[in-house]
This record gives structure tokens, C-alpha cells and sequence, in this order.
């Protein structure tokens, strides 16, 4: 973890062997969040457990956890939802915002982002 990556409830977060959190991520712990193996988190990443719910009156904060599965990337300041799942080996384009579930093995990007490509591995 670089040291201006800042999490908000440390032991709320699991994060994998050899995985990297860039410079100024923000880990926003109010749920869990679990970070795989051989994950890279790149500089200014967004992981957001935790948001207001609109349909009350008074704005209830609810929190949802957040997995990122062995071997994916999120490119430069990528968002990630409450209670989103990033696949195994799936590789989330800069600046991307994710809504939803990201499959494994595929190339996403976007706002919201969405499935692109096959990424194909040369090992």
C-alpha cells in the first residue's frame, strides 16, 4: 500500500499477497471490502462500501461490501458501488465508473462500465 492510500476502518479490508494500492486510492471501509491476490488498485481508485438511501426520508446509510477477485486491475481513478464484485482477471479502464458486477477475464471501461473485450493472457 502506498502511503497516501487511506482506508476508512482497517480491519474492514482484506487485501491478498502481492497485490498493490496506488497512490491517494480511497478505501471507504464502511462495509467490508476484499481485495484478491496479484490485484493492481491504481493511483486514485474510488472503492465505495457504503452510500445514503434515497427512498428514506431521512437518508439512512446502508453499506454493501465490495470484491475484487485474484488478478484484476483497476486502471487511474476508477469509482467502484456499494456491493460490487470485479471478476477474476478482469481488467476496469481509467476513469471508469462501475455500477455492477464485472465478469472475469474481460476488458471493461466506461461510465457506467460495461464488457469490451476478451483479455487474453500470454503466460
Amino acid at each position: 500500500m502506498r502511503p497516501s492510500a487511506r482506508v476508512t476502518y482497517p480491519w474492514k479490508l482484506s487485501i491478498g499477497d502481492f497485490s498493490w494500492v496506488g497512490d491517494e486510492v480511497e478505501l471507504y471501509t464502511l462495509g467490508n471490502i476484499e481485495i484478491g491476490e496479484h490485484v493492481v488498485i491504481s493511483q486514485r481508485c474510488y472503492l465505495c462500501t457504503g452510500s445514503h438511501d434515497p427512498a428514506k426520508a431521512a437518508f439512512d446509510i446502508y453499506a454493501r461490501p465490495i470484491m475484487i477477485h485474484d488478478q484484476a486491475w483497476l486502471a487511474s481513478d476508477v469509482f467502484i458501488s456499494p456491493g460490487v464484485t470485479i471478476g477474476f482477471g478482469c481488467v476496469v479502464g481509467a476513469r471508469s465508473t462501475v455500477f455492477h458486477d464485472l465478469p472475469a477475464g474481460k476488458i471493461c471501461y466506461g461510465s457506467p462500465a460495461v464488457p469490451i473485450k476478451d483479455r487474453v493472457m500470454n503466460e
